[in-house]
């Protein structure tokens, strides 16, 4: 998950609610008919909760270049020489360094670094020795990502 991504989001979002709040209460409530305020602050907060929402569910999304990656990226594998914790996530995994040694077909072996949250759950698939898949950019073979 991209916290800095979604942080940026909800802090735009907020902003731009309290321009369209400041715009309500300067022009617009003074000009609204009688006794239909409470049904304008309603509007107004379900229109930021909705925005809000839908903001936070499109940035939790994959970047363009994973996107672009998982679609056209050459699937491998990878034997874990080393990994090596970092630091915990909020979430209770664990922010891992593993050092890989590649295979792509059609290339021959090499070796690359990738940082990675391993969850809980997956710490056991993530030791040295384990063989891991994933997916290489054809263009840029620096460029990986592991296959859940």
């Amino acid at each position: 998950m991209n916290h800095r991504r979604i942080a940026r989001t909800v802090a735009a979002i907020t902003a731009g609610y309290v321009i369209v709040l400041a715009l309500w209460s300067s022009w617009l409530l003074p000009h609204s008919p009688p006794g239909t305020t409470p049904y304008q602050v309603i509007g107004l907060l379900a229109g930021y909760g909705s925005a809000l929402g839908i903001g936070m569910m499109l940035s939790g999304r994959p970047s363009r270049a994973d996107r672009r990656l998982e679609r056209r990226g050459i699937e491998g594998w990878a034997r874990i020489a080393r990994a090596t914790p970092l630091r915990r996530t909020v979430d209770g995994g664990e922010l891992t360094e593993l050092d890989l040694d590649l295979t792509v077909p059609g290339s021959a072996s090499y070796s690359g670094r990738i940082v990675y949250e391993v969850r809980r759950e997956d710490r056991a698939r993530f030791v040295s020795g384990q063989v891991v898949t994933v997916l290489v950019d054809p263009g840029d073979r620096d460029r990986i990502m592991l296959c859940p």
